[in-house]
């Protein structure tokens, strides 16, 4: 059969990254401003990724086989490290890259289930890891050698789980641990490979400790608390010396702490405050409210500048003096279930999530429109051929369209479907929009100036619709559905044409350009190409060794096509021969959908784990 050789990628060319929209918010103090002051690094899924701050370049460190969890970067910028997730019981990679070559130096492995934070030394001789609860233990890495020296348990047993780490900036033998009731001081031993650990005494107060902020000249350490609070401990005497604010703690917790030269506090917290705080009894002197929880906070240079990054992707820029935010980069922090491009251009396009729909710039990687409906889920969405409204299919059960330039609300069709709408689809006329819905309905609305009216009800699935594709002459259009049919429509008639089915869920479904036949895919793994005509399959292919495919778009002269599912690769195909000419990875979710661009400059892709990927379009047109 042909395309078995496909799937495997061995002797496949690689498809090549252009650009990653997208930043885990989730990880603390995932992102980081590089010492050279031109960079910031920062995970997304199990990418590392170096991106430009002035100009947009960006550069990827791959070689995690899970979601990278933390991130660090040396004091001299060239070493990077980064540690991931795994599943239970299996070792958790930790990666020592080169900066300069944006290479792979070596791969530390000892811990189990998840690295969850690392530190460099001062002066680039040791790295510390912490592993995650299920391990438990803090180890220390020779960084010329690059082998483990020793290790121990984080925390006493009669203490709680260690999750920060902080290494002291003069000595390479003295770093600090913190967690859920425990802050540890250790020393190591290097002749008798030991590191020991002297408790440090808070006293009556009881705190789970969510950050560590070491001193200049190493003579006391500040830590946060998820009470909002801030202990500030004597490194020499291992004793408490004040906290604060004793009455108005910060709310959802202390998550970040930066201390400027100036002997100030700069503290991020659960509730998205960044507040400026003197470093005597800790009030805030000025005070910004950003969007989600401030996870990150780091220094440009001496101070002057620093960026925090937020729960909801967002990374924002702060000037000392002003001390006002800019939004410098946004993502989905969510799944993306759709994307489109406008009919004609390939400067736009347009994705949709959880509660929101953006529309991007292409060649600039950047957001032009945010259009939220809060606490609801868009499924589907679709651009009218004369670009005067995005239409979009919403689990309320409604459709709402929207101005492509403002955003505004333009009209909503009340109670489209009962369970939810889940596809959308609209004629090249621009008078009809076809929508499926979560019970199985296929429902034509016919769009006049100022009124919608429901032109029919197509009923014949019996579950929800995944994807609808209109045929160019908008007389014809193709349903697909996870309860295994794809059916064909008359839409003059308003009857069934064809019905194709297969022991699958269909993810989606594709006219061939010529439109006398029709490609589908879905949970089998298969790709299936059928006759219009009589509903005939013509072939199978297998289209991934593991997981289902959920996306899939074909060229507008239909010879190849692209595919994206849970194995998190993009495929592109040859449509006659049925086999694959190259194979995209980088995103760390399961692709959600994928389209090539008018024009097939770019391939773009996103994921469930939120990100954008822009691939170039490997086959000249």
């Amino acid at each position: 059969m042909a395309g078995q050789a496909g799937p495997q990628g061995d002797a496949l060319c690689g498809l090549e990254l252009q650009a990653v929209i997208g930043f885990n918010g989730h990880i603390p103090s995932g992102l980081i401003c590089h010492p050279d002051r031109e960079h910031f690094i920062y995970p997304l899924g199990c990418t590392v990724i170096i991106q430009g701050l002035n100009n947009n370049t960006q550069s990827f460190l791959h070689g995690h086989t899970n979601n990278v969890s933390c991130v660090a970067v040396s004091r001299s910028g060239c070493l990077v490290a980064s540690g991931q997730v795994t599943f239970m019981g299996f070792k958790a990679d930790i990666i020592l890259w080169d900066y300069k070559k944006k290479e792979l130096l070596a791969r530390l492995s000892l811990h189990k289930g998840k690295i969850e934070k690392l530190a460099f030394s001062p002066n680039d001789l040791y790295l510390v890891s912490l592993g995650g609860q299920d391990d438990g233990s803090v180890v220390v890495w020779s960084i010329a050698k690059r082998e483990a020296i020793c290790g121990s348990p984080a925390s006493a047993r009669s203490a709680g789980n260690a999750t920060v780490l902080a290494f002291s900036n003069s000595r390479d033998e003295t770093f600090v641990s913190a967690g859920n009731g425990t802050i540890r001081v250790w020393e190591l031993d290097l002749p008798n490979r030991k590191i020991w650990p002297t408790e440090c005494q808070t006293g009556q107060l009881k705190r789970v400790i969510t950050c560590i902020m070491m001193a200049e000249d190493d003579s006391y350490f500040y830590v946060g608390t998820s009470s909002g609070d801030i202990l500030k401990l004597n490194m020499k005497s291992k004793l408490m010396s004040d906290y604060g604010p004793v009455k108005e703690k910060f709310s959802l917790g202390v998550t970040v702490l930066l201390l400027l030269k100036t002997g100030d506090l700069v503290v991020g917290t659960g509730g998205g405050i960044v507040a400026l705080c003197k470093g005597s009894n800790y009030k805030p002197i000025k005070k910004i409210q950003v969007q989600g929880g401030v996870t990150s906070l780091t220094l440009r240079g001496q101070g002057h500048q620093f960026f925090v990054g937020t729960e909801d992707s967002q990374i924002y820029r702060l000037n000392y003096n002003e001390f006002k935010e800019e939004l410098i980069a946004t993502c989905h922090n969510e799944a993306i279930h759709d994307i489109i491009f406008p009919s004609g251009t390939s400067d736009l396009f347009a994705t949709c999530s959880k509660s929101d729909i953006r529309v991007w710039h292409t060649p600039e990687n950047r957001e032009l429109l945010r259009i939220t409906i809060p606490n609801m889920t868009c499924h589907a969405i679709d651009f009218m051929r004369d670009g005067k409204s995005i239409i979009s299919a919403w689990n309320d059960g409604k459709i709402r369209a929207f101005t492509p330039e403002t955003g505004r609300l333009m009209y909503v069709i009340d109670h489209a479907h009962s369970m939810g709408v889940t596809a959308i689809a609209a004629t090249s006329d621009c008078k009809r929009i076809i929508s499926g819905g979560g019970e199985g309905q296929v429902r034509v609305w016919e769009i006049g100036q100022n009124t919608r009216k429901l032109e029919e009800v197509l009923k014949e699935h019996i579950s929800a619709v995944s994807c609808i594709k209109i045929k160019k002459n908008n007389r014809e259009c193709v349903t697909a559905s996870i309860d295994g049919t794809c059916i064909i429509w008359d839409l003059v008639r308003f009857m069934r044409n064809q019905m194709i089915l297969a022991n699958t869920l269909f993810q989606c479904v594709c006219y061939h350009p010529e439109e006398y036949q029709i490609i589908t895919s879905g949970t089998d793994r298969k790709i299936g190409y059928w006759e219009v005509f009589d509903g005939s399959a013509i072939r199978d292919l297998e289209g991934s060794l593991t997981g289902s495919i959920n996306g899939m778009d074909i060229t507008s002269d239909g010879a190849y096509f692209v595919t994206g599912g849970d194995d998190h690769l993009v495929k592109v195909w040859d449509y006659n021969e049925g086999e694959v000419t190259h194979v995209g990875m980088g995103h760390s979710g399961s692709i959600t959908r994928l389209k090539i661009c008018p024009g097939n400059k770019y391939i773009v892709s996103v994921s469930a784990d939120g990100a954008i990927l822009r691939w170039k379009y490997p086959h000249s047109s």
